[in-house]
């Protein structure tokens, strides 16, 4: 077994690279009590109503949950700074659900909803960065390349993945943005009081993007994931993702082409190499945008363990919001979808359809409906209604899912 460090020396490490770096260009705060006097205190809220109806459970489940999220931020000093944020999680009148990962043991009979109750240290971090576009930070904190897909926070979900890191950033004046981080432990959704909340081991997470000018952005990335507590999560991913936009004269082309490839690495169990594919394509005309796209995670349907992982992704995001696809399936997963987003007044909406089949052997999965209305108002707050009915087809080994979401969140 290979020897952990703790994650208060690795911190302490962390910080120290940090700080050794410091120079001397002119900053905020001029002495170092005014980092204090002059930094920024935030508190917010989310509560979260969550109903699941899910065939493969005996009975229905519903959770009301109530987030708490304070935190403060220090003003920089001679380009030092520092952040730290709790949170605290709490059911309200219900907990009829399953919040996963072994959490609790008497709700089995409920669907999974994955919000364990109870108080997490959600960031801490030191950092340090100057005019010129560096930024290095040590300590607990959130990651996030690209559009989530491979390395993000999980922001869905009211207990946040985050990483505890040492991270380097380098922007320049062409637009160049290079990132680098390396992580010792992941913080997962599950919490502290199962061993599924955290994973160890050594990640290291690169990415490098150059913006063009009136064309869009170029992403080229490798992720080697080197995963002490779950061996199957061991990775190398390399790639690369192009996000651009075209304007026209009463509407805006939007289009997105991305290709991944992933071989298994370190002590993985299973010797395998599988294809990620993305395009994706919108036209934003008066108001409303239609879009569709196809997204492939390859798969060995005659092989377990073979098929294109994600496991440091958020994952919702993607092929659709029931979550029914939060493990890549062994003969992997294809998923065309289609949908129309815009607004109404104050109100945001977005409606779409995926239909899923097996990447490897393609038999059909099932099909997905997933609708949201949002707003924001009186500055602080925000209203959010979001639906997902997933049918699976005959034979499939997904049960039919219906999910229903209301949640308010307050920030100050």
């Amino acid at each position: 077994m290979k020897t952990r460090t703790t994650l208060l020396s690795r911190s302490v490490a962390a910080v120290v690279v940090v700080t050794a770096a410091a120079g001397n260009p002119a900053w905020a705060a001029e002495t170092f009590s005014e980092m204090f006097t002059h930094g920024k205190a935030g508190v917010s809220f989310r509560y979260r109503l969550e109903y699941v109806d899910q065939d493969s459970f005996s009975k229905e489940a519903l959770a009301s949950t109530l987030r708490g999220r304070l935190n403060f931020k220090t003003d920089d000093w001679k380009g030092l700074g520092a952040f730290i944020e709790f949170d605290y999680l709490a059911d309200v009148l219900v907990d009829d659900f399953n919040a996963g990962a072994g959490n609790t043991p008497d709700k089995v009979a409920y669907p999974v909803v994955a919000d364990p109750t109870g108080s997490d240290l959600n960031q801490a971090f030191l950092q340090w960065k100057n005019p010129g576009g560096s930024l290095l930070r040590g300590g607990r904190q959130r990651i996030i390349y690209d559009n989530d897909r491979f390395v993000g926070n999980v922001g869905w979900r009211q207990n946040e993945q985050t990483f505890d890191a040492a991270y380097f950033q380098q922007k320049t004046a062409s637009e160049l943005d290079f990132q680098l981080a390396y992580v010792w432990q992941v913080k997962r959704i599950f919490g502290d009081d199962v061993p599924a909340g955290s994973n160890e081991g050594n990640f290291w997470l690169a990415n490098l993007a150059q913006s063009f000018k009136d064309v869009g952005k170029l992403s080229a990335y490798v992720y080697d994931m080197d995963n002490d507590d779950v061996a199957s999560f061991s990775t190398t991913t390399y790639g690369g993702r192009f996000v651009g936009t075209h304007k026209m004269t009463s509407s805006t082309l939007g289009y997105v082409l991305e290709y991944a490839h992933q071989t298994d690495a370190h002590d993985n169990p299973v010797d395998y190499s599988a294809d990620y594919y993305r395009a994706d394509l919108s036209l934003a005309v008066a108001g409303f945008t239609p879009y569709v796209g196809f997204e492939s995670l390859a798969g060995d349907d005659a092989r377990s363990g073979a098929s294109f992982r994600t496991p440091l992704a958020t994952l919702h995001a993607f092929n659709g919001w029931a979550d029914m696809f939060l493990n890549t399936p062994d003969a992997g997963l294809n998923d065309l979808f289609a949908g129309v987003k815009g607004t109404l007044g104050s109100w945001n909406w977005d409606v779409l359809y995926h239909d899923f089949e097996a990447e490897s052997g393609g038999a059909g999965i099932g099909q997905e409906i997933d609708a949201a209305i949002s707003r924001k108002f009186a500055d602080h707050f925000a209203l959010l209604f979001k639906a997902a009915r997933f049918d699976a087809d005959s034979g499939a080994p997904y049960p039919d899912t219906t999910k229903l979401w209301m949640q308010l969140s307050a920030d100050f």
